[in-house]
């Protein structure tokens, strides 16, 4: 029987958020077992650039994989969206907790008097010409699409740092993940949570994944009592989507599955970078179809035209 487990994590204050949250959520099962948290830091913590120079998915998933693979830390504590479909054979995804929501943030400059603006907080409402800033190809494109008059500028950093930055005049808006936002304790910075009919969300988004070594059955006994049912059909959907369309967070796609009377409908959407060609289609089917569904959305999907989407850069 398990007595102690070690949960390891990347170091920023949101992720350090969501290791606490299942820290929690383990002891409230296992009142009797020792849990600590172990900080990786991962390349994606650590360099600067975009995301599309330094690789996109697995940056800041890899290191903690392989504290998996050698044994450091018990298991590892991901924000979905970051995980990349295709993991290392000797690991598995444990659960997948409640999902919070996954939807897209606009978000506000602070007004005068220290409260979150939310004053006509819609996309249309933005002036002509605003700048918003997002590091996310799929949001950027989906933007584009919807509004080409906006001027968009790359955002790094933590949740912090990017609302610093909108509250001193870098930017007019930001785009940002609901989730984060309120786990972090920040909904009073959420303008407006997007309509998914506007803003598609990614892979995963609001999830939170743990990872742990395939027959470690003393971890994976401990750890599946977090598993939600629904959230992991339908992250399985949208994972399955993305598996089969061939794409990571570098390119333009969005996807994103609901469950209501026990039938999984699934979104899928493809955009060129541009955001002048967008590919959209959805697909429902029972709940025991979740990995099938997510595949044949992509096969709608890539006879609609998305292969070429994917394939040429810039377009």
């Amino acid at each position: 029987m398990k007595t102690s487990l070690v949960i390891g994590s990347r170091g920023s204050k949101l992720a350090l958020v969501q290791a606490q949250i299942v820290k929690t959520q383990l002891e409230l099962l296992n009142p009797s077992l020792a849990i600590g948290i172990k900080v990786i830091k991962t390349s994606g913590d650590v360099k600067t650039d975009p995301l599309s120079i330094i690789g996109g998915k697995g940056v800041f998933t890899k290191e903690l994989e392989d504290a998996l693979l050698d044994g450091r830390i018990d298991i590892a504590v991901h924000s979905l969206k970051d995980l990349p479909t295709v993991i290392p054979q000797t690991l598995t995804i444990a659960a997948m907790l409640k999902r919070e929501d996954p939807r897209d943030a606009l978000v506000f400059p602070m007004g005068e008097r220290g409260q979150a603006n939310t004053t006509k907080a819609t996309l249309s409402a933005l002036p002509k010409g605003a700048i918003i800033g997002t590091s996310s190809p799929r949001r950027l494109a989906q933007l584009k699409h919807l509004r080409d008059d906006l001027v968009f500028k790359d955002l790094r950093g933590n949740v912090d740092t990017r609302l610093r930055k909108l509250d001193e005049g870098e930017y007019d808006a930001l785009l940002l993940a609901c989730a984060g936002l309120r786990r972090l304790g920040r909904d009073d910075r959420i303008s407006a949570a997007l309509p998914t009919q506007e803003m598609l969300p990614a892979v995963g988004q609001g999830a939170i994944a743990l990872e742990a070594r395939d027959g470690d059955e003393d971890t994976l006994g401990v750890v599946r009592g977090l598993d939600h049912k629904f959230t992991r059909l339908a992250c399985t959907a949208e994972r399955s989507l993305l598996l089969t369309l061939g794409g990571g967070c570098l390119l333009p796609i969005a996807g994103f599955a609901v469950i209501r009377d026990k039938r999984i409908r699934l979104q899928g959407l493809v955009a060129d970078t541009m955001g002048k060609r967008i590919i959209r289609d959805q697909i429902s089917g029972g709940l025991d179809e979740a990995d099938a569904l997510g595949g044949r959305l992509a096969e709608q999907l890539l006879a609609k035209g998305a292969r070429e989407l994917m394939e040429v850069k810039g377009s």
